[in-house]
């Protein structure tokens, strides 16, 4: 997906990355020095104990999402996931006067789709991007009834009001009207036409625009002129209470769409009497809009059914190492990376870590690879191109994230890949493994006695977004946030974890350092 979604605005990183960049340059400046010098040798230390198990996140906070799931995917491990999205309505306009007479021609309601453009004038063709699968689904768009609160009652009103995935059946029990159904929807790339062979024709990229019903919002919208319903926002989101886009599969497979709530728009086309017929406008009637955005709180909620065992692995994983790396997005899974393995003195470092600190090693590269199971995976198109690594204990990134500039951040899928690799693929087009850089914070582990923190690893739809969203429930051991990347994503993957049945397929640390000879 090509989102262009930075989130880098926290002068203190900035500060940091230029500290910790001063830092590396002196390293550099160093090593070049030393090369072939005998009082040093340069090795590969690529033994570390690794500890890896998996844990389900369902459910997880989905308001404030960049953009939202909608649609049905079905992923070749994890099964079938049904992605719908509750979202308010707001006023364009507050507190409007239709005029005299005023009749509503036709309400529309549009959705833009994530495309790119080739060619121009009459030869323009548009390729869909953010598309996941093309068979057909069942799509109703409803009236919701649920009023979706800003503030949480339980917090004295101070703090905003969570909403999360799992809420799907809740907020069904509010259905309204049923505003739109498509018993076989699947997006098209096609251009849109708007009033075709008219002057007032009008070409749009690649939507869902589709009509919806005239005499309702002549009753929710054009019957309320002048009341208190229709005078602010705050009011009106009480009156009108949303609209609840709920995606069903019709078979083993189906489409999901990711798309921008924020550039929906349902548009209320009427006439009124012209006031005024004098100059160039003499109609007795003239045309008015009164747009509806959906500017208010989104909710995406999630239907899934993952394979039993594991299900049964994610909710009871052996924390001392499993076979495999779960990574699921959506209300998903995700892993935890724990290095170096225990601390049996209890003094709070890590055996393993203690002996190479005493080593006094300078850190020339060190990254992680992790490869993909095979075994498992279907391989091909299906497969994340991205995974993120990142402090989990303290829901933040590492410094190599932080140092990685050296790709522009307006291209997601190619950002910050000298730190997280993309996908290693075979001749085949499947993925064998990936690639995380983490000679930062490797360095600080050994040569500034930084805290050995778990590491989260998900895999992301946009490595730009570096926010999270808060689980409902603590997770074991004591998780509370998850990478708002893995959310807005459905796809998944399997990875060789720390106990691999096969040692060379494991997850596998490989330190490059300079040892100083005494």
């Amino acid at each position: 997906m090509k989102i262009a979604t930075s989130f880098f605005k926290y002068i203190a990183i900035a500060a940091f990355a230029v500290f910790v960049s001063s830092c590396e340059e002196d390293f550099n400046s160093v090593g070049s020095d030393i090369i072939g010098d005998p009082n040093f040798n340069f090795d590969l230390y690529d033994t570390s104990e690794i500890i890896t198990y998996s844990r389900r996140i369902n459910p997880v906070q989905t308001t404030n999402l960049p953009v939202y799931q909608l649609g049905v995917y079905n992923d070749p491990v994890y099964g079938l996931t049904q992605a719908s999205v509750l979202a308010q309505v707001t006023l364009d306009q507050v507190n409007p006067s239709f005029g005299e007479n005023p009749e509503i021609e036709s309400v529309i309601l549009n959705i833009p789709y994530f495309s790119k453009s080739t060619g121009t004038g009459e030869d323009i063709t548009y390729t869909l991007d953010s598309i996941f699968g093309n068979t057909p689904i069942k799509l109703s768009v409803y009236e919701s009834n649920f009023f979706l609160r800003d503030l949480d009652p339980d917090s004295g009103f101070e703090d905003p009001q969570k909403y999360y995935s799992n809420q799907g059946p809740l907020f069904q029990s509010f259905l309204g009207e049923l505003l739109y159904e498509n018993l076989s929807f699947t997006p098209s790339n096609a251009q849109v036409v708007v009033n075709p062979g008219e002057d007032t024709e009008e070409k749009l990229a690649p939507r869902l625009r589709v009509e919806l019903p005239i005499a309702f919002f002549e009753q929710k919208i054009l019957s309320q002129e002048g009341t208190d319903v229709l005078l602010n926002n705050s009011n009106f989101k009480n009156h009108f209470r949303g609209i609840y886009f709920i995606a069903e599969a019709l078979s083993a497979q189906g489409n999901l769409i990711l798309f921008d709530v924020n550039q929906a728009k349902i548009e209320i086309n009427y006439t009124k009497d012209n006031d005024n017929p004098t100059g160039e406008v003499t109609d007795p009637r003239i045309n008015a809009t009164l747009g509806l955005s959906f500017n208010g709180i989104k909710v995406n909620t999630f239907i899934d059914n993952f394979p039993s065992d594991i299900e049964q692995t994610l909710n009871n994983p052996n924390t001392t190492g499993e076979q495999n790396i779960y990574l699921k997005g959506g209300a998903g899974a995700f892993s935890v990376i724990e290095l170096f393995g225990p601390d049996t003195d209890g003094n709070g470092v890590a055996d393993e870590l203690e002996v190479l600190r005493s080593k006094k090693w300078l850190i020339n590269e060190a990254h992680l690879i992790v490869q993909v199971n095979q075994d498992i995976m279907q391989g091909g198109s299906t497969e994340p191109e991205r995974l993120f690594i990142f402090d989990l204990d303290n829901n933040r990134v590492l410094a190599d994230y932080t140092l990685d500039n050296l790709t522009p951040a307006s291209d997601p899928l190619n950002f910050k890949t000298n730190h997280s690799g993309r996908l290693i693929r075979d001749a085949s087009g499947n993925g064998t493994s990936y690639k995380i850089k983490l000679t930062n914070h490797i360095s600080h582990l050994i040569n500034r006695d930084s805290t050995n923190v778990r590491l989260g690893l998900t895999l992301t739809q946009n490595i730009n977004l570096i926010t999270t969203q808060e689980l409902q429930n603590i997770t074991p051991p004591g998780i509370d946030k998850i990478p708002t990347g893995s959310i807005i994503s459905p796809e998944g993957t399997v990875l060789n974890g720390s106990q691999a049945i096969n040692p060379e397929k494991r997850i596998k640390l490989n330190i490059y350092y300079t040892e100083i000879n005494n």
